[in-house]
């Protein structure tokens, strides 16, 4: 067994995983796994910067995974950034702050890095179960980017763009400075033509409609599944490997689009950090639904951040 941390470190929230692997038996065994929101990319999209006060609750992040860290005698440490740190012109600032908080440079991977990594992390469950068919279509809803990959054993094509729940609530939600609540019909399908023109540039690289399985990750669709359950709070163990049909899919945007921040946030299952952005996130997720006809989602609480875990060994 080797003792590794993996960070994770997105346009909404940085996630840490300290696990031992074991790559004779293919096992990954948790010692902590958490997540804080964030919201390293408020304003990017806007701005092509990283805001002051997004840098200071990344870094108090940091500061408390470094503790984590150090009491679990990490063998081997790899932090992974992802969409906002990419776009910001002030991401040598972020790289200094990790730096000097964690002593690893943080990795600001391509985006098809990112979909390599989301892949091992989502299918390395699955390629035996006799109850799904290959190839696997992971989508990894994200909330600057969304990754979509389509493999077997092995990635066949990935491809990323640039549409998630953060960076569609601030371009198409937003107006005077507020998230709209609830939004317009002509900001709904705002979201909307940008995504599927977003589904447009991916099918140009990756075979979305020959997948046979859909493997959705992140937490627009692992809330989309916590809902979908009527759960009481959120569980990860019911959540992982759930399936959520598309007319349920589509029963939920509906509902979280056309909802009050105060509806949605007296959801007992959602993450406050969420609220604001969840109604983008499922939507992106119907319209990747719609788009390759899969009638259901798996959805797999194993993602990018096991990726990277594995990549350690």
């Amino acid at each position: 067994m080797t003792r590794v941390a993996a960070i994770d470190c997105g346009t909404n929230s940085i996630r840490l995983l300290v696990a031992d692997a074991d790559p004779v038996t293919g096992e990954l065994v948790d010692l902590d796994r958490r997540m804080t929101i964030v919201r390293l990319g408020q304003g990017v999209d806007r701005t092509g910067r990283l805001a002051p006060e997004a840098l200071e609750r990344t870094f108090a992040a940091c500061r408390e995974y470094a503790e984590v860290i150090e009491r679990h005698g990490a063998e081997r440490v790899r932090f992974v950034a992802t969409s906002a740190s990419r776009d910001a012109e002030n991401r040598d600032e972020f790289v200094r702050g990790v730096v000097d908080i964690l002593g690893v440079e943080p990795e600001v991977i391509s985006g098809d890095q990112e979909a390599e990594f989301s892949f091992t992390g989502a299918t390395r469950e699955l390629t035996g179960r006799a109850d799904l068919d290959k190839p696997f279509l992971v989508v990894d809803i994200g909330g600057g980017s969304t990754e979509f990959v389509v493999g077997e054993d092995r990635v066949r094509a990935a491809r990323s763009v640039d549409v998630g729940c953060v960076r569609m609530t601030e371009r198409h939600l937003v107006r005077d400075g507020v998230v709209s609540d609830p939004p317009a019909e002509d900001q709904i399908a705002a979201i909307r033509a940008d995504v599927e023109a977003a589904l447009d540039l991916a099918e140009e690289t990756v075979p979305l409609r020959a997948a046979h399985t859909l493997v959705g990750l992140a937490g627009s669709v692992t809330s989309v599944s916590a809902i979908a359950q009527d759960l009481p709070e959120y569980d990860s163990e019911r959540i992982h490997h759930s399936r959520v049909s598309r007319d349920r899919v589509r029963e939920i945007t509906t509902r979280l689009l056309h909802s009050t921040h105060a509806e949605r946030a007296e959801i007992p299952s959602l993450h406050p950090g969420r609220v604001d952005v969840i109604g983008a996130g499922a939507l992106v997720l119907l319209a990747i639904m719609e788009r390759v006809g899969a009638e259901e989602v798996v959805v797999s609480e194993h993602d990018i951040l096991d990726g990277i875990a594995w990549s350690l060994v």
